[in-house]
């Protein structure tokens, strides 16, 4: 039996509120059980200067913690005057997450950065940002929309994320805390919505995992990212 009482397949309670942010153009909490993560999207007028006059976009993401969204304060990045390599390798998956259902020349000469803000921590904090985020996402290309910023489409599919693991010898989906700090394997899928493999990151926290451990995690991680994607869809009529 899991902690949390769950089934092997089961995801935690996930919500999806939008327009929680009365300034940003695209905006989602996204909850994963105990795991709360404010999502905003924002327009900028501008792109990096490498992408100037190539008359496509950009999105990006940036991703962080707030000091007690953990068991115990953890000091603000800013006050140490620099980003962990934890938090820039979050923030990279994030970005390259969204870009990959993005139409980059549809979305104009624009910049759409997302930030994900870690108000509650109890674990798959970058699987449940990277859900939220396609929300804020994709409302902020509305509002463009509305405007006739934008008039060709810009999202190519939805894109989900979650986390998988072996735990006492069984794979399971949707890791909270309690079993990822004891996985003896801990794994996140990103996937489209069609089902395309966006990113997988696995790691053998003991002893290594075999093809057939690996492919019932992915199974798992299909079934639950399929449920993700329906609660966009729910979320975005």
């Amino acid at each position: 039996m899991r902690p949390s009482k769950r089934a092997a397949n089961e995801l935690r309670a996930v919500t999806l509120e939008r327009s929680v942010s009365k300034h940003a153009e695209g905006s989602c909490l996204v909850k994963f059980g105990d795991t709360h993560v404010m999502c905003t999207a924002s327009l900028e007028e501008r792109v990096p200067p490498w992408l100037r006059g190539q008359q496509r976009g950009w999105v990006t993401a940036e991703y962080g913690m707030l000091p007690r969204a953990t068991g115990e304060r953890m000091r603000r990045e800013a006050s140490a005057g620099k980003q962990s390599g934890r938090t820039q390798e979050i923030q990279r998956l994030i970005g390259r997450s969204l870009r990959a259902v993005v139409d980059l020349e549809a979305l104009g000469e624009v910049q759409i950065s997302v930030d994900c803000d870690v108000l509650q921590a109890d674990g798959g904090t970058r699987t449940a940002a990277i859900t939220g985020a396609w929300v804020a996402l994709r409302d902020c290309i509305e509002w463009m929309r509305a405007r006739d910023m934008v008039t060709k489409p810009v999202l190519k599919d939805h894109i989900a994320a979650v986390s998988c693991g072996i735990v006492e010898g069984t794979p399971v989906l949707d890791l909270d805390y309690a079993e990822d700090s004891t996985a003896e394997t801990d794994a996140n899928f990103v996937l489209t919505g069609a089902g395309g493999i966006v990113e997988i990151q696995g790691t053998a926290e003991g002893v290594p995992f075999s093809e057939e451990e690996f492919s019932q995690m992915m199974a798992l991680a299909k079934s639950g990212i399929a449920k993700l994607v329906d609660l966009q869809k729910m979320s975005i009529l």
